[in-house]
């Protein structure tokens, strides 16, 4: 069976993606029929006639925890799903891997709980900000940012990465510069970043808290990506340098990203801050925010309890692909180094096209399903992101309609 046989095969009400996992022997992955990445709709929209290798939403294509998968049909198999509350043992299963894992043991903090990253987001620029304020973001970045920030009536202000020849880094000038300004009261953080794929050292966070606490600003540590950091490249938290530099700061944490539970799971909020406790508790509890999903119990907590084994086989899948992808790639495209994240930034910039060809030839000519760079802001143009968190082959692949793609330019 040839490879667009096996891409998009229906099974009774399912779609069969992936022929593998993480070894040769693990099961084929099924996705619903509404699964967004491969949804019609959104392909056609995105990519043309729709006709490509769907690599563009941020989540695993390969056989999840087992751990999780079992725990839900447990759940599912008790056959009550009416209101539950939430055991404190979740969050303290959560807290005990972050110890585990990241040496981060919560304490002193205060842990809530949220249905997204973009509600707690959202929340939080209502309630520490004032409309017309000023909010700093870090592009090329998370698409969900601006719009959070521009529904909320508040005003994007851009402090742009900096593209070195060792990779990207943070324009600190240009931070202390924008926080320096009253009008701006919040800065988001990516951390690890989405989608240039760094993870953040504790001098890099550190000059950002010391900045953002000398003028006042709020960080707000968008860490779901947390979980990947690829070895041995370590995470580290915002929260975990915050304590010392004065700064008012809060992060986003959960499952979602690392287990591919974002259909299931909620998300968490982590603060040192009461008041930010107490305005984000009493928004919560006004929009209800905080009902509990009995099948989002379960996986959490399963996930943080038993999921480490698979976790560290992801992570050695995720950069074997990204050795596979930069061996692969023809000449003219080129792969920003990942140090966390399975989202490979892929750098197109030598082709020489604009924005509307790039994205076209992307989706016509390599038949791929990339998320364009200028998603993320003017600064990813001439660049895309690849999801990598897939089996080897779907890598080869890839590369193989990178590389007929690039033999067809015309010179």
């Amino acid at each position: 069976m040839d490879h667009a046989e096996t891409v998009l095969r229906v099974r009774d009400r399912s779609i069969t993606f992936y022929d593998q996992g993480m070894s040769s022997e693990s099961p084929a992955v099924a996705m619903t029929a509404n699964a967004q990445a491969v949804d019609p709709a959104s392909l056609a929209r995105h990519f043309a006639d729709g006709d490509v290798l769907p690599l563009w939403i941020a989540e695993p294509y390969v056989e999840l925890a087992p751990a999780v998968t079992a725990a839900i049909e447990a759940r599912a198999g008790a056959g009550w799903y009416g209101y539950e509350t939430r055991p404190q043992s979740v969050i303290d299963s959560f807290w005990a891997w972050m110890a585990t894992r990241h040496g981060w043991p919560g304490t002193g903090l205060q842990t809530l709980v949220s249905p997204s990253v973009g509600t707690s987001i959202g929340v939080l620029i209502e309630q520490l900000t004032d409309p017309g304020d000023g909010v700093i973001l870090q592009p090329p970045v998370f698409t969900d940012f601006k719009p959070l920030v521009v529904a909320a009536g508040r005003s994007v202000v851009r402090n742009p990465l900096l593209l070195t020849e060792n990779g990207y880094r943070m324009d600190l000038e240009d931070l202390a510069a924008k926080a320096a300004d009253p009008a701006n009261r919040i800065v988001i953080l990516c951390n690890p970043h989405n989608p240039v794929g760094r993870a953040w050292t504790r001098d890099e966070l550190s000059d950002m808290a010391s900045i953002c606490a000398s003028h006042g600003v709020f960080v707000i540590a968008d860490e779901i990506h947390g979980d990947l950091a690829i070895p041995p490249t370590l995470f580290t938290p915002f929260g975990s340098v915050a304590a010392t530099s004065g700064v008012s700061w809060a992060a986003t944490h959960g499952p979602i990203k690392t287990f591919g539970l974002a259909g299931v799971s909620d998300t968490l909020v982590v603060t040192d801050d009461n008041q930010v406790v107490e305005l984000f508790g009493s928004r919560s509890s006004q929009l209800h925010l905080t009902r509990n999903n009995v099948f989002g119990i379960a996986a959490m907590k399963a996930a943080y309890d038993h999921g480490g084994p698979w976790l560290d086989s992801l992570l050695e899948l995720v950069a074997a692909n990204a050795a596979l992808l930069q061996e692969r790639l023809p000449d003219g495209i080129d792969l920003a180094t990942p140090e966390a994240t399975y989202l490979a930034w892929v750098d197109f910039r030598q082709l020489n096209m604009d924005v509307p060809e790039l994205a076209a030839w992307l989706g016509s000519s390599a038949r791929l399903g990339l998320s364009p760079g200028h998603w993320f802001g003017r600064e990813g143009a001439g660049f895309a992101r690849m999801t990598t968190a897939v089996p080897r082959q779907q890598i080869e692949e890839a590369t193989t309609r990178l590389t007929q793609a690039v033999a067809e330019i015309p010179h």
